[in-house]
């Protein structure tokens, strides 16, 4: 099997693309032949050493993949060879065969294509928690998205629209808010860098009130600025620091506004209620074969290129998802 090794740390540069033996099959394993590869930023930061998870060298980056299933252990029965499925690797998944928990592999719907499905798990799924379970958005509510041309920005836009949410994105690139704002319908943008009255404006869309909930994958001084435009009783979800900054939020803001700062864990939350996730998947399933979602994959690249498509993300030049593809489709 061919797959995109990390020897050592350093920038995309230093991958290379080698032939290596394929690993035998655990209890409670598959094997796939990786179709699409979702990336992400924590694979910028494993292959530097900055991630909190370091696999031993060489690894690929890559945690999650879309393919169809070649073989599995003896003892799974959620899957079966020729399932078409996605999963969470962790790492590893920049190849073109990928070895995969049989619990953490879930089949796709009929009509969602791999290099849809690559990008989906991490950012749909964190996006759902954090809507759902953790804000609790109601219909009529308006939901402020920070970052909301990003991953998980834009599965946040997309499932928002279908809990029957008003959604106001912000995000540092003109041309990408208005990609963005054309494909989901959303009637309101606003550039955080260029507009220092952002904070404001939010208040006079939403006629004073300010927004319901709002969903902060940036951090910094964009998150501290949330503070002043959040509703009473409104919920602010920390997704992460895109914007590189952790900040220090005054504690006397949080009892003012009378509002709630909510962390999202994801992945953490993935561990102790898997049953609650797989719920959430159906649904959104459903959605999407109903037309209800439409998922952004602005960039692809062969698993050759991986090098490339690292530095999409470094980069910033990404809307919603980019995948490497392994050429089987």
């Amino acid at each position: 099997m061919k797959a995109m090794l990390c020897k050592a740390f350093g920038p995309p540069e230093s991958l290379v693309l080698e032939e290596v033996p394929r690993s035998a099959l655990g209890p409670g394993q598959v094997r796939l032949a990786t179709h699409a590869a979702g990336v992400n930023f924590p694979d910028v930061l494993m292959i530097q050493g900055k991630y909190q998870f370091k696999p031993p060298f060489p690894f690929a980056p890559g945690a999650e993949v879309a393919g169809e299933v070649t073989e599995v252990a003896a003892d799974v029965q959620n899957v079966k060879v020729g399932d078409r499925v996605m999963a969470m690797v962790g790492a590893n998944g920049f190849a073109d065969e990928a070895v995969a928990a049989a619990v953490a592999c879930m089949k796709l719907p009929p009509h969602m294509d791999y290099a849809t499905a690559a990008g989906f798990s991490m950012t749909y799924g964190t996006s759902y928690y954090a809507l759902v379970q953790r804000a609790q958005l109601q219909p009529g509510e308006t939901l402020l998205v920070h970052g909301a041309a990003g991953g998980v920005g834009t599965a946040a836009i997309d499932i928002a629209r279908n809990l029957g949410a008003t959604v106001i994105a912000t995000g540092g690139n003109d041309d990408k808010l208005a990609r963005v704002a054309k494909h989901y319908g959303v009637a309101h943008v606003l550039n955080y860098k260029t507009d220092p009255q952002w904070k404001d404006k939010v208040k006079t869309l939403t006629g004073g009130a300010g927004a319901n909930v709002i969903y902060d994958a940036v951090g910094g001084d964009v998150l501290e600025q949330s503070l002043r435009c959040v509703a009473w009783n409104g919920r602010i979800l920390v997704i992460g620091f895109a914007g590189g900054d952790i900040p220090k939020i005054p504690a006397n803001m949080v009892l003012l506004k009378g509002c709630s700062l909510v962390g999202v864990f994801w992945g953490a939350w993935l561990g102790r209620e898997p049953h609650v996730n797989r719920t959430n998947f159906e649904r959104m399933f459903e959605w999407y074969e109903a037309g209800k979602l439409s998922p952004i994959v602005s960039h692809k690249f062969p698993l050759e290129r991986a090098a490339d498509a690292l530095n999409a993300i470094i980069n910033r030049e990404v809307v919603g998802k980019c995948v490497i593809t392994t050429g089987r489709d």
